[in-house]
């Protein structure tokens, strides 16, 4: 799996892509693109949901192909679960920041709206 962080290795903060390119016509699509919730997990969460997902969902599957304790993988998937209400959490804290600045006179609608899309 690919190596990829949205966290800065430098000074730690949110880090988002660029550029996207396509490998076999080279056009190229540029601006803010947030990194996707799935991939912000940390690596071996996602190959963890990676083989859940293979797995169709069975915890008893994903064990068996892990060489682990059902209660092992329990706890990995709440630990996954928890992480993504964390990422939501922080999202909406961020959308109600916004609407309060707004509220209060310290920004525009405009430049709430580019904020929120930004997201």
């Amino acid at each position: 799996m690919e190596k990829l962080t949205s966290i800065c290795p430098c000074c730690s903060s949110a880090m988002e892509i660029e550029r996207l390119r396509c490998t076999s016509c080279d056009i190229a699509v540029e601006g803010r693109i947030p990194i996707p919730r799935l991939a912000r997990l940390q690596a071996e969460d996602r190959e963890f949901v990676e083989l859940f997902v293979r797995s169709s969902g069975s915890l008893k599957a994903v064990a068996e192909k892990m060489g682990i304790s059902y209660p092992t993988v329990r706890s990995r998937l709440n630990r996954v679960i928890e992480a993504l209400e964390r990422e939501e959490e922080s999202e909406r804290d961020l959308r109600n920041r916004i609407l309060d600045q707004v509220e209060q006179g310290l920004i525009s609608v405009d430049e709430a709206v580019r904020q929120l899309r930004e997201m």
